[in-house]
Order: C-alpha cells, then sequence, then structure tokens
C-alpha cells in the first residue's frame, strides 16, 4: 500500500492549498519545528507562476507549523492511502508568527474582536461546486440528481463525517450537475479550517469515482455560478448567542448591527479578498442571486448580507438560530483571508459605533440613484481590477495588512489579471473550471 504520508498544510492568497508531506506515523516530530518553506511561495498564482514584481524575492527561509488539532483524516475517499491533511501556520526560523500566512492573519482578527469587544463568532461555510457531466442535467435539487452521482454523495458525506467536519447535507443544487456542501457550525478558525478541507475531500473523492469536483465560480458564462456563503453570528463572553434581539432592526442585536455595517462601509475593498478572481466578477451580477450591491436584507439571496430564517416549530430558540449570510465569496478566495476581512471589517463597524443599516426590499438594479442613495447602496466593482483599485483606496481596510502582505496580494491579482486580457468570458471560465 505504501507509506501513508500526512501533508501539512497552508493555504495561499490563490486559495490553492499546498505542503509538505510527512510519514503519519512520524508527526509528532515535526509537531514543533514543522517543514520548511519559502517566503515567495506566498506569491505564487493558480498558474504555477511567482508574480513579478513580489516583495521576497529569493531569499529567506520559514516554517510551516502543523495545528494537530486541526488535522483531517479519512480512509473512505477510495484511494489507495488515506487521505490526511492537517492545517499548518507559517512562522519565522525562531517560530515568531510570519506577516504573510493567512491562517494567522484570521487568529489575529479573532483576538482583536475578543480584546475590543469579548465578542466571538461561530461560522459556517456553504461551498457550492460541479461535477464534470455528460448529456442533459437532471432537474434542479431533483431526487434523480443525487442518485444519478451515486455513490458519490453517500461517499463524500462518510468521508466528511469521517474526518470530523461535521457535514450537514450534500445536497443537488440548481445548476446543471451542481451540488452544495454544508457543515454544522463552528468557531472561526475550525470552519476556515474545514472549509479547506472539504473542498480537498470533495475532489479527491469525485476524482476516485472518475469524474472533476470543481469549484470555479463561474464554469460556463452561461451558466449559473458557484458561491460560498459565509454564514456567521456573534457569541458573547459567556458563549451565549449576542447576534439576535427580537426588537431590533431585522432581529439584530446593536452589536450585530454595528458589524454589519462595517461590512458594507468596507465592502466594495474587501470584495477584491472575498471574490479573488477574474470569473468571479461574471457571478456578482444583479439577478444572480450571488450579491452586486452593499445591501442587507431579510431572506433576500440577491442581498450581499442575508438576514437567514429562524424556525420556531416545536418552540424552538431564534436566538440560537440567528444568524447573517454573506453571499459575496467564492472558492478562489482563501477563506482565512475572506473571514479575516468580515471579521475586521466588522469591527470596525463596532468600534466606530456604525448605525444599523437599512434593511432594504426591491431591486436595486431598477431603482434611480436618489433611492439607492437614501438606502446606501454601492454597485459593487464589477471587475478584478476596479475591486483591487477599490481596495488600495481604502485606507482602513489597508490597515489591517502589512505593507509585504498587501503587494504580495495585489501582485498575484494582477498578474492574474494581465494573464486574461484579451480573452474571452468562455476562455476565462474554462481555465478556472479546470484549476478550481
Amino acid at each position: 500500500m505504501g507509506t501513508p504520508l500526512v501533508s501539512i498544510v497552508t493555504t495561499d492568497l490563490a486559495a490553492i492549498t499546498r505542503g509538505r508531506p510527512v510519514p503519519a506515523d512520524r508527526l509528532d516530530r515535526f509537531a514543533e519545528a514543522g517543514v520548511g518553506w519559502v517566503p515567495a511561495n506566498l506569491c505564487l498564482t493558480a498558474f504555477n507562476s511567482i508574480c513579478d514584481p513580489n516583495p521576497w524575492g529569493s531569499t529567506g527561509d520559514l516554517r510551516i507549523v502543523p495545528d494537530t488539532a486541526a488535522r483531517y483524516t479519512t480512509a473512505k475517499t477510495g484511494s489507495a492511502t488515506p487521505f490526511d491533511m492537517v492545517m499548518g501556520d507559517i512562522v519565522e526560523l525562531d517560530g515568531t508568527g510570519w506577516e504573510g500566512c493567512p491562517r494567522t492573519r484570521l487568529k489575529e482578527a479573532l483576538a482583536a474582536l475578543k480584546q475590543a469587544t469579548g465578542l466571538s463568532v461561530l461560522t459556517a461555510f456553504e461551498q457550492e461546486f460541479q461535477l464534470a457531466g455528460e448529456g442533459p442535467a437532471a432537474h434542479a435539487f431533483s431526487f434523480e440528481a443525487l442518485r444519478r452521482a451515486d455513490p458519490f454523495a453517500p461517499r463524500l458525506h462518510a468521508c466528511l463525517e469521517e474526518a470530523g467536519v461535521e457535514p450537514e447535507m450534500v445536497l443537488a443544487e440548481y445548476g446543471a450537475h451542481q451540488f452544495e456542501i454544508t457543515h454544522a457550525p463552528a468557531d472561526a478558525l475550525t470552519a476556515a479550517d474545514r472549509a479547506v478541507a472539504i473542498r480537498e475531500i470533495t475532489r479527491e473523492v469525485a476524482r476516485e469515482l472518475g469524474t472533476r469536483a470543481s469549484f470555479a465560480p463561474k464554469p460556463d458564462p452561461d451558466g449559473v455560478g458557484n458561491g460560498v456563503h459565509i454564514h456567521f453570528s456573534l457569541t458573547g463572553p459567556d458563549g451565549m448567542p449576542a447576534t439576535y434581539d427580537a426588537g431590533g432592526p431585522g432581529g439584530l442585536s446593536d452589536a450585530a448591527a454595528a458589524f454589519c455595517a462595517g461590512i458594507l462601509r468596507h465592502l466594495p475593498a474587501i470584495t477584491a479578498l472575498t471574490a479573488a478572481s477574474v470569473p468571479s466578477y461574471l457571478r456578482l451580477k444583479p439577478h444572480n442571486w450571488s450579491s452586486s450591491y452593499t445591501w442587507l436584507a431579510e431572506r433576500d439571496r440577491e442581498a450581499t448580507l442575508r438576514i437567514c430564517p429562524t424556525v420556531s416549530i416545536g418552540g424552538r430558540d431564534p436566538a440560537k438560530q440567528f444568524n447573517i449570510e454573506f453571499r459575496a465569496a467564492d472558492a478562489t478566495a482563501n477563506p482565512y483571508l475572506a473571514l479575516a476581512a468580515i471579521v475586521f471589517a466588522g469591527l470596525a463597524g463596532i468600534t466606530d459605533k456604525l448605525p444599523a443599516p437599512p434593511l432594504v426590499t426591491g431591486d436595486p438594479s431598477v431603482m434611480d440613484d436618489a433611492e439607492r442613495a437614501r438606502n446606501g447602496l454601492v454597485r459593487l466593482p464589477e471587475t478584478l481590477d476596479a475591486a483591487v483599485a477599490a481596495l488600495e483606496a481604502d485606507a482602513i481596510v489597508l490597515s489591517w495588512f502589512t505593507k509585504p502582505f498587501l503587494d504580495s496580494y495585489v501582485g498575484v491579482k494582477r498578474a492574474e489579471i494581465a494573464l486574461f486580457e484579451g480573452k474571452t468570458a468562455a476562455e476565462i471560465c474554462e481555465t478556472y473550471r479546470t484549476l478550481y
């Protein structure tokens, strides 16, 4: 069978998970000092090139230190050896955190929120993807669509259970050959770890069944897009829910309302971090059930921030269910970085005591400019280039990251933009379909 290996991994600015494998029975030997890594690896694109210029050049050495509490293992994918990965933090050679580690950035955002407010974040990622399929697609959401792919969904669910990501559902979705995976809420760092593990386990199960899973935001310019919906809620220092207030707008507590206001204020800039690729902006359009404006709404899947419904059946407590869904994200975004941006923006809203945003009903795309202005509705960037420009123009967002980190991120994205200049939407979508 060969020697079972465990990979100590990091997920980079292109949302590609990379790392080093070590024998699984010797992981304890690497637990303290990790494995070697290179600073310029942060500037790897999804196209196996390193963006030039970048802040790092050919010098320097780092370590990826495994977080053994974030290990995801399953022997049920169908592969000859177990799927085995452990999330790592990139550190300097003396063990101090490295400024370029996205997972560390999320830890810093969560610590800053906790220190300033006492609040923590519960999170769950909903991730959409498509299986490569021949012939006409089955009906949307149908039993047939699920069974036609059999044994994909049962095997994937079993793998996710064994790996400990607490899957809730693997379901057939709206688009052709499209599926979605949901997992139980967890602390924000664990949820981001799970998002990475889910993507890689899904790809492996599909591969073992002779097909391919693509999480690309727009596999076909005329087809349905694949989003990553990031659900979040706040908990207080006592661990109790802190998002819900029956008397607040839409049921939002004061803290949750300010948190949402901060996200909306900085949304044009952080979109570059949450919708991180050229085809992301083929998805973020009106009437695509994605998002296209700085918009808070109740139960409206066109809104960027959707207040999710609660269920009262059986006397269920709304406070324990209440959460907000961030919809302007996809799997070309690093989940740690996307969530860090959301947390930093929400904290800025609380710190600045921003008032609750208006709850908007209706279609912003048919409103006139004056009505959109009254409702605080600003069109999200319509290209990755425009999103990067918005990021560079927002001094508050820039303050959350070091200059070398930002230079790396912008460098990777500008390299990506340059690569697709003059390409058709179909060419762009096909390239990303095979990469993600």
